[in-house]
C-alpha cells in the first residue's frame, strides 16, 4: 500500500447503503462537508476479523452527528452490520475501518438544513500508527504550538472533522522538526492530548492522565484505564500542569490508530518505558485479540 494514494486502492467502499467499486465513492466538489467541515467520522480496528468496540464507536458517531445538528440516517445496528460487511468484501482480518457522515451539496451556503446526510464506510490495510522500531523505544513528541480550545467555543465532545485541523499542523510542525507526533495543551495551558491520541504518564507504580473535558474521553483510553484497575493500578483522572511532566517516569498514548504507544521525549521532558507501559501494551492488545 505504500506509496499508493488512497482514492486509488481498491476494493469496495459502503456509500449510502449500497456496495459500490472504491474508485467511484465520490462527493462533488460543493460538497457541504468539504467547504464548512460539516462532517463527523470514526477510527475502529479489526484484529482477527472483529471490529473491536465496534457498537460504542457508531454510538459515538450517531452523537457526534447531533452535536453538530443532524442526524444520521442510519440506526447503531445498520451501521454495524456495514461495517461488518465492509471488512468482509475486504477480505481482510486486520484492518482499520473509517465510518464517515456529512452534509452533501443540496445547498451551498452557512446554513445547510434541506442537505442530504451522507454515510460511507471504508475499511483498508493499515500496520502500526508508528515506525514499529521506534515504538518500542517509545516515540518523540513535539510541543504544539496550537490549543485545544475552549469547549464553550467548539463541540468538543463531537469526533468532528474540522477539530482536526490543528492537529494536523501540529503534527506537521512536529514532524518537520523529527518527532513522530505533539503534544498539545489546552487553552488554560494545561496537558491536553497528542495529535490523534490521550495522554497517559506513570510515577511510583500509578497512573495519571488528564481530563477529557475539553478533548474525546477516546475508547482506546476507556479501555486502558479499565485494564490498569484490572491490575489494581491507581489511576489519577486530574489537571496535569507541563511542568509536573519532569517528575513522570512513563509516558505512552492511546487510540484506535496509535494503539498503545510508549514516549520517550515530550519537549525537554524524557521518559523511560517502563513495567507499567509494557503491562498495558501487552493486556490491550491481548483485550483486542479475539479468543
Amino acid at each position: 500500500m505504500a506509496g499508493v494514494p488512497f482514492d486509488q486502492l481498491s476494493g469496495e467502499i459502503w456509500y449510502n447503503g449500497e456496495f459500490v467499486p472504491w474508485g467511484d465513492a465520490n462527493v462533488h466538489v460543493l460538497t457541504h462537508g468539504l467547504h464548512y467541515a460539516s462532517a463527523v467520522f470514526e477510527g475502529e480496528r479489526a484484529y482477527g476479523g472483529e471490529i473491536f468496540h465496534l457498537t460504542k464507536h457508531t454510538e459515538r458517531l450517531h452523537k457526534s452527528a447531533e452535536l453538530l445538528g443532524f442526524e444520521i440516517p442510519y440506526s447503531v445496528a445498520e451501521i454495524d452490520d456495514a461495517c461488518r460487511e465492509t471488512l468482509r468484501r475486504q477480505g481482510l482480518q486486520n484492518a482499520y475501518i473509517r465510518p464517515i457522515a456529512w452534509r452533501g451539496s443540496e445547498m451551498m451556503g452557512v446554513s445547510a438544513q434541506a442537505n442530504r446526510i451522507n454515510v460511507a464506510i471504508a475499511v483498508w490495510d493499515w500496520p502500526s500508527y508508528f515506525d514499529p522500531a521506534e515504538k518500542m523505544k517509545g516515540i518523540r513528541l513535539d510541543i504544539a504550538e496550537w490549543r485545544r480550545p475552549d469547549p464553550a467555543t467548539i463541540p468538543c465532545k463531537s469526533k468532528a472533522a474540522g477539530l482536526y485541523m490543528i492537529c494536523t499542523l501540529s503534527k506537521h510542525a512536529a514532524e518537520a522538526k523529527g518527532y513522530a507526533d505533539a503534544l498539545m495543551f489546552d487553552y488554560r495551558g494545561q496537558v491536553a492530548e497528542a495529535t490523534g491520541a490521550n495522554v497517559f504518564f506513570a510515577k511510583d507504580g500509578e497512573i495519571h492522565t488528564p481530563i477529557p473535558d475539553c478533548f474525546l474521553d477516546g475508547i482506546t483510553r476507556q479501555t486502558v484505564i479499565g485494564l490498569a484497575k484490572r491490575r489494581q493500578l491507581k489511576v489519577h483522572e486530574r489537571v496535569i500542569m507541563p511542568d509536573e511532566m519532569a517528575d513522570f517516569e512513563e509516558c505512552f498514548i492511546t487510540g484506535s490508530a496509535a494503539e498503545v504507544t510508549p514516549v520517550s521525549e515530550i519537549g525537554p521532558y524524557n521518559f523511560k518505558p517502563g513495567n507499567i507501559s509494557q503491562a498495558m501494551m501487552d493486556d490491550y492488545m491481548a483485550e483486542v485479540t479475539p479468543s
